[in-house]
């Protein structure tokens, strides 16, 4: 059976899930003719939190690393929808936008693999750079929506990353807790 703690943890992380409201499935950039289907939000995190890996994490490190690696797995999706849309003709300010959400998502992807080996060495420097991905993410939903870039799977995908963020910040401040003089 998994420890008091992790089993709280894995109850906040769904609860948050739960607590979301249905997100819309299709994308329109004003000149581009784009439609994009995903699932909703919360198939995705039931479905990702009912793996056989999540149920046999051992503990919050190991329950960490999964959930980094799925960050990681949406935050590169999500940047394949940004450079498939990149690619159809649109305003110059719709490009700049997208072009300043691509590199927020480059940033996230290096963040989230810095991330997964940092929670067993020092989720101090972690909980850090999680922190510092939420701001690159709001100044790209910030840009789509100035330009009103008309895209709902782009702000989901925005959505998710802030969800990651906040799970990041709350496992990597469980692991400070659980082991206060290892960091």
């Amino acid at each position: 059976m998994a420890p008091p703690n992790q089993l709280c943890l894995v109850l906040v992380i769904f609860l948050s899930v739960f607590s979301l409201s249905s997100l819309s499935t299709s994308v329109i950039i004003p000149k581009a003719n784009v439609s994009l289907s995903i699932p909703s939000s919360q198939l995705v995190f039931l479905k990702a939190l009912s793996t056989p890996e999540f149920i046999a994490a051992m503990d919050t490190t190991q329950l960490g690393t999964l959930i980094m690696k799925l960050r990681e797995t949406n935050a590169k999706a999500t940047l394949n929808v940004y450079n498939e849309i990149i690619k159809k003709p649109g305003s110059p300010q719709a490009l700049k936008a997208l072009n300043c959400c691509v590199e927020a998502y480059k940033y996230a992807i290096l963040s989230f693999e810095m991330v997964s080996s940092e929670l067993v060495e020092d989720p101090q420097t972690a909980n850090y750079d999680v922190a510092v991905i939420g701001p690159k993410i709001a100044n790209c939903e910030k840009e789509l929506i100035n330009v009103k870039v008309q895209a709902p799977r782009l702000l989901a995908g925005n959505r998710f990353m802030k969800y990651y963020v906040s799970m990041g910040y709350k496992i990597t401040s469980t692991l400070e807790l659980e082991n206060p003089n290892e960091y």
